[in-house]
């Protein structure tokens, strides 16, 4: 039986870059950081380290939807006029 702690074949498991013995660190590291900013762990211990109240919380997002729909409406207008 597997626990949830073994690596079950075909599936990755974490966040592992493998490092073959003529590959540069840089490299490993630059696929490590895309591996992580991929899977959103980095935003949701950012977004987990702070308590935000419920209230807080859904300013912010509405506030962020707001600027979005301004950003889309400014992106739709014609341009002005240059003379």
């Amino acid at each position: 039986m597997a626990t949830n702690f073994e690596k079950k074949p075909g599936k990755p498991f974490g966040n592992k870059v493998l490092v073959g013995p003529n590959d540069h660190i840089d490299k490993a590291l630059r696929k490590l950081k895309k591996k992580v900013s991929e899977s959103g762990l980095l935003q949701d211990l950012r977004a987990k380290e702070f308590y935000e109240k419920p209230t807080t919380k859904r300013k912010r997002k509405h506030a962020a939807a707001v600027r979005r729909w301004k950003k889309k409406l400014m992106d739709e207008q014609l341009p002005k006029k240059l003379y």
